[in-house]
């Protein structure tokens, strides 16, 4: 059944859990991450960036998620988010076609243009079905925008700006910023756990975690317990799927189709199970 963001993310925070919101860009990352999210009665949330839906179709990646989430895992909790929308007209556009969930990310902006922006999506949201709205303060870094020794203070969340900003927005969930970085860009050593916990202090609704794809060490139970209720999974999903279709065209038919990208929805799979598990959402559904 396809719900919002903010009905599965309000139930884990109360239960002091975690949940994943996996990226999907076609048929093989669909189905392996709602098999795994079957597999172990987990709600689960399937996100899609604008690139996909430049890639696949904005309303083709969309009615195959929900028709696959529908159809054959019915009883299953399941949003469909669009990830870093950066503009208010994508966010329009998928909130026009149905999505769930939007992220408007105004991140890179200065604080009064994310504001202004992000209210001006919650507000076009709650008028059109009441889609639930992620917000981002602070600026989780991509490979090209660190060099060198990173001042982390300058992209760190700052806990009393989240108070505000939750405030004058109204958003229904914050990615926050404490040493995590997308894809392969180096995070800081140790992440800023004290100012995770001064955030959750003052900031009541569900917190998210970009770039955590490879927190596996401790990290991610740690900052479960202070506070984050959702990961954002895209770079190990990547990583597994694209291995296994190497190692399937090195080892056997190049012309199967099926043959390739089997193999590598079932690993995508595998990885899904082991987040859901680390998160401990698993019998959560």
């Amino acid at each position: 059944m396809i719900v919002t963001t903010k009905a599965i993310l309000d139930k884990v925070k109360e239960g002091k859990y975690a949940v994943g919101a996996f990226n999907t860009v076609n048929l093989e990352t669909t189905m392996a991450i709602l098999d795994a999210a079957a597999e172990l009665s987990s709600p689960v949330i399937i996100q899609v960036t604008e690139k996909t839906m430049d890639y696949a179709g904005g309303r083709s990646i969309f009615h195959l998620v929900r028709n696959m989430a529908e159809f054959y895992h019915p009883h299953l909790p399941v949003a469909i988010h669009l990830d870093h929308g950066k503009s208010f007209e994508i966010v329009e556009r998928s909130i026009e076609i149905g999505f769930s969930s939007v992220m408007y990310d105004g991140s890179r902006h200065p604080y009064v243009d994310n504001a202004r922006v992000t209210a001006k999506v919650v507000e076009y949201a709650r008028a059109n079905g009441g889609v639930s709205v992620q917000g981002e303060l602070g600026n989780v870094p991509y490979l090209s925008e660190v060099h060198g020794v990173v001042d982390w203070d300058k992209y760190m969340t700052d806990p009393d700006e989240a108070e505000r900003f939750v405030m004058e927005t109204g958003i229904d969930t914050l990615a926050v910023a404490i040493g995590n970085a997308h894809g392969f860009a180096a995070e800081r050593p140790e992440p800023d756990y004290d100012r995770l916990s001064r955030i959750a202090d003052k900031v009541h609704i569900p917190l998210v975690l970009h770039g955590a794809s490879d927190w596996e060490d401790g990290k991610a139970e740690e900052v479960i317990r202070r506070g984050i209720s959702c990961f954002n999974i895209d770079t190990a999903i990547k990583l597994a799927f694209v291995g296994e279709v190497t190692r399937a065209i090195e080892a056997g038919d190049k012309t199967d189709i099926r043959s390739i990208l089997e193999p590598a929805r079932n690993a995508v799979k595998e990885t899904v199970k082991r987040k859901i598990l680390l998160f401990g959402c698993n019998g959560k559904a």
